[in-house]
């Protein structure tokens, strides 16, 4: 698989990486040990070298997990976690205090079984802390060898160049896919300016662009408390993978595909984490990196999604009110 380049520190990813919360943390499936750690050894082989999970994930279980599964090609991957998050959880609120962040920070490498991580990033930005706090306080754990480079997530473009003044930031991740597209307005280009990788989470929609998912969600589906996964939103909102898929079609490949594949073709400096438990998924998912669509192609796509009004909101109203703007 090809590589990115993520900011100008020298982190270099796969073109695709893996967003590992959904193997034991996500939709009250989730997978045995065994099966998740296999998954993620055949990711690896399939070439991905870039995987992401966060203490918020579990609480903790994620993160063990992974140190676990990767802890056999720790020097060959790149290993993203986050803090951020009071006790863990993003629910009771944020908390990116100084000395919060190292304590996490520790924590994070015993359960990641390493003596280093790759990239951390802030998982929210704090209202309460100055971004230039948490900025100097990761410069120091980079100093220290505990940390090789900064991110952000969810952070507004007035945050990102506050924090990069301090100690660069070498990715933001924030979501971004055919099916929400608001960071093409001030977040790409004050990347593109700064020089920061972009690394999009839910980058199929939270699977939506799939087109597996045309009626209402499982009970224990935790996608239940987003506003665009009500019954009828999804309804509403299936025209756009209607469209998409007839673009996906004529292409001979899958949604799934054209959206990874349209995403790669924004920027090269972009990759996208989406995540799986199946692991036919994954292979339809690393697949998509050999999608070359062509500038006809890509306009077609623009236009379609442009001519359609989506409708639901991202997060109910007590976690967009985390959201840094």
């Amino acid at each position: 698989m090809q590589k990115r380049k993520l900011g100008t520190g020298g982190l270099e990813v796969s073109a695709l990486g893996f967003g590992c919360m959904g193997l034991n943390f996500l939709d009250g499936r989730g997978l045995e040990k065994k099966e998740a750690i296999s998954l993620l050894h055949n990711a690896v082989e399939r070439g991905i070298t870039f995987f992401d999970t966060a203490e918020a994930y579990g609480p903790y279980t994620n993160e063990e997990l992974v140190g676990e599964a990767l802890r056999p090609f720790r020097k060959d991957v790149v290993i993203a976690t986050k803090f951020g998050c009071k006790d863990a959880s993003p629910i009771i609120g944020l908390d990116s205090r100084p000395e919060t962040i190292r304590a996490v920070t520790e924590a994070s490498l015993k359960r990641l079984q390493t003596d280093y991580i790759d990239l951390l990033y802030q998982h929210r930005v704090d209202p309460n802390v100055p971004i230039e706090e948490v900025a100097g306080t990761v410069k120091d754990l980079i100093q220290e060898g505990k940390v090789k480079y900064f991110g952000l997530s969810e952070a507004s473009a007035k945050t990102i160049r506050l924090a990069h003044s301090i100690q660069p930031v070498s990715a933001l991740q924030s979501e971004y896919s055919l099916f929400w597209r608001e960071p093409e307005h001030e977040i790409i280009p004050t990347l593109e300016e700064l020089g920061i990788g972009f690394v999009p989470f839910s980058p199929l929609g939270k699977g939506f662009l799939t087109g597996i998912i045309n009626t209402k969600l499982e009970t224990v589906d935790r996608r239940n408390i987003l506003p665009r996964f009500t019954e009828e939103n999804i309804k509403a909102n299936l025209v756009l993978v209607h469209a998409l898929s007839e673009i996906a079609q004529e292409k001979g490949i899958t949604t799934g595909q054209l959206a990874l594949a349209w995403l790669l073709a924004q920027k090269s400096w972009i990759a996208p984490i989406p995540g799986t438990t199946k692991l036919h998924r994954l292979e339809e998912n690393i697949a998509s990196t050999d999608v070359l669509l062509t500038a006809d192609e890509l306009v077609t796509i623009d236009k379609t999604v442009r001519g359609i009004t989506l409708v639901g909101d991202r997060y109910p109203e007590f976690l967009e009110q985390q959201i840094d703007k």
